[in-house]
This record gives structure tokens, sequence and C-alpha cells, in this order.
């Protein structure tokens, strides 16, 4: 696999190729795109969609992003915590989407920390690093499982457990 640069990222959405709903050129990174913080909730609590959320030392969260993501069946991503939120001491559990997924993506972290963390909603907090599959896949996500195919918002069961 190889990453998508920036440049190529930017065609591909124009053609069509690649859909980043809500997309904001200060996300572009030479190798990826950060996605926002549309949603947050400590867990069992309340979600909170403006202003300023807090994270409690030692406390999980879950948070949804901004932007709603269409893969081809030729791209995956891998997704990685901005280091500015590691540095703070918040750890996010996060690993690829597959190719052929749609939606916006949710995410948990834990602030590992032993203060309160301020996040401010829209702020950036993961990056989506793109990946060229050595070619299309076969059956894409939805065709596989598809479980959260769809998903906006903080989703934390497939549709068919709710």
């Amino acid at each position: 696999m190889c990453l998508v640069p920036d440049h190529e990222i930017e065609s591909r959405m124009k053609d069509g190729s690649l859909v980043i709903t809500d997309f904001n050129l200060e996300g572009l990174t030479p190798n990826g795109y950060d996605l926002r913080v549309a949603e947050a909730r400590l867990e069992g609590g309340e979600s909170v969609t403006s202003g300023t959320f807090i994270i409690p030392p030692g406390k999980l969260f879950f948070i949804s992003t901004v932007e709603r993501v269409e893969l081809p069946d030729d791209l995956a991503a891998q997704l990685w915590t901005r280091t500015s939120w590691l540095r703070k001491g918040l750890l996010m559990g996060l690993g690829k989407i597959d190719a052929g997924f749609h939606g916006t993506l949710t995410f948990s972290g834990f602030n590992a920390s032993s203060v309160p963390v301020e996040l401010p909603i829209g702020s950036r907090m993961v990056q989506m690093v793109l990946e060229h599959m050595r070619s299309p896949v076969e059956r894409t996500y939805a065709k596989r499982s598809g479980n959260y195919q769809g998903q906006k918002g903080i989703t934390l069961k497939p549709a068919d457990q709710k």
C-alpha cells in the first residue's frame, strides 16, 4: 500500500472518487486529512455539540466527526491521534477505515492525564491517512459486514443491535 499525498486527495475529491463532506482546507496535511470533532460524550453522559467539552482525568469518552467520509473500493485509511492531543494525555481507540465505508466516524478515547482536558467542539483531533490498495477490493465494507455503514453521530452499536 502507498500513502495518498495532499494533491491527490484534492484531485480525487474534484473528480468525485473520494468524498469528504464539510472538507476544510486547513485540515489537509501532506499525507492525510485531519478530522474534526462534531459531538463528544462521556461514558454514560449527555452529548455536547457546541462550546468546549471537558474530559475529566481517568474518564472514557466518545467522539463523532464533523466530516462524513466516503471511501471508494481502492482506498482504505489509517487513523492517528494528532500529537497535540497525545501530549495532553488523551489516548484514542483508533484503527482503519475499510474500502467502501460511508459515514461519519466514532472514536473512543481516555484521559490518561491527572488533569481535566478541554476539547473545543470543531477541533481537529484525528488524522486520516489514506492508503492506495494494490487493487480494488472484491467486496467493499458494505458488502462484507457494513455494520456501521451510513452512521451519523456517536454510534456505539451496529444498527441491527440498537
